[in-house]
């Protein structure tokens, strides 16, 4: 495997190999364009656990969490326990340029960073509502429950900016002021995704199980602290490469995700950082919002044991 080029001290290789199948670009383009926005995607990834998702010729995309050993030292690091997996996992932090340079020669299309900051761990510093059509076609039942969302926040005296996720719904981000625990910052989300549902009950819907969501949009509430959202400007392993890319909220109705992407958004930006611009300043939750919330179920719970009591039932009818 032979090295093509050298930038900023990292070796690129193979870089005229098709980067995934349908995505009508090689992996040249990937490593141009995180380049191109390697200073704007600074500001969201420094000092957060970043996951990424890889695709390598022939195989199937992949997440990867645990930094390589064959990674470079100068790649900063941060050792965090994962309860799931029951072991240490070393996150790798892109906290500058040629960190980026070097996983986008790995083959990192996607960038998913925590909602938390290694330097505050247990402090989210954004709540994130996660707009989950029932289809790829349904982008219009995204835009009608992001403006639901908006008019749940404002009647909370909250703001939020909001993006594409480069795939077929949208995010909402609602910058926080520092010292907000993980559980309160959880309970005031559910209790958003709760307040914006039931102004649009016909189209949107806080129900976890996709069996009960009855062709709704899927107000998701659960991405939290520790939990991961692509970053914005983040590629995605789809057709043509979308973006995850910021919107102005009075843009969102005429968007289409599918043109939002690697190839085109460069031009879009010029020497914007649309993303920056948007994001409301800190803001305090209110104390009622939150203690709502804390009588809302945790969604993830709630469905797990939902989802025993039926099996618990099905075995039962089987009988």
């Amino acid at each position: 495997m032979g090295t093509d080029e050298t930038r900023d001290g990292v070796e690129l290789t193979n870089l005229d190999q098709p980067l995934f199948d349908g995505a009508d670009a090689a992996k040249r383009d990937l490593v141009e364009y995180i380049d191109a926005v390697a200073e704007r995607m600074i500001k969201v990834l420094a000092d957060r656990p970043l996951s990424v998702v890889r695709v390598r010729p022939g195989q199937k995309p992949f997440m990867q969490k645990n930094t390589p050993k064959y990674a470079p030292d100068w790649i900063d690091r941060v050792d965090l326990w994962a309860e799931t997996s029951k072991r240490t996992v070393s996150y790798a932090v892109a906290n500058d340029r040629r960190t980026l340079i070097w996983f986008a020669n790995q083959r990192a299309v996607e960038y998913h960073p925590t909602l938390a900051p290694t330097s505050a761990f247990d402090e989210p510093t954004h709540l994130v509502l996660d707009l989950d059509p029932p289809g790829a076609d349904a982008f219009d039942m995204a835009v009608e429950v992001a403006l639901a969302v908006r008019e749940a926040l404002a009647a909370n005296d909250l703001d939020g900016a909001v993006k594409t996720s480069g795939s077929k719904g949208i995010h909402i981000f609602v910058p926080v002021e520092p010292g907000l625990g993980m559980d309160d910052a959880a309970a005031a989300t559910r209790a958003l995704a709760a307040h914006a549902a039931a102004l649009v009950p016909d189209v949107a819907t806080t129900a976890f199980l996709k069996d009960d969501r009855e062709g709704k949009l899927f107000v998701d509430s659960t991405r939290v602290g520790w939990g991961t959202v692509v970053a914005a400007y983040s590629p995605r392993i789809r057709p043509g490469v979308p973006v995850s890319y910021p919107v102005a909220w009075e843009d969102l109705a005429g968007v289409v995700p599918s043109e939002l992407t690697m190839r085109t958004v460069l031009e879009r930006l010029g020497d914007d950082d649309p993303w920056e611009r948007s994001m409301p300043p800190t803001q305090s939750l209110p104390a009622e919002l939150i203690a709502e919330g804390h009588t809302i179920p945790v969604a993830r719970v709630q469905a797990m044991h939902e989802g025993k009591r039926r099996r618990r039932a099905a075995k039962s009818g089987d009988k």
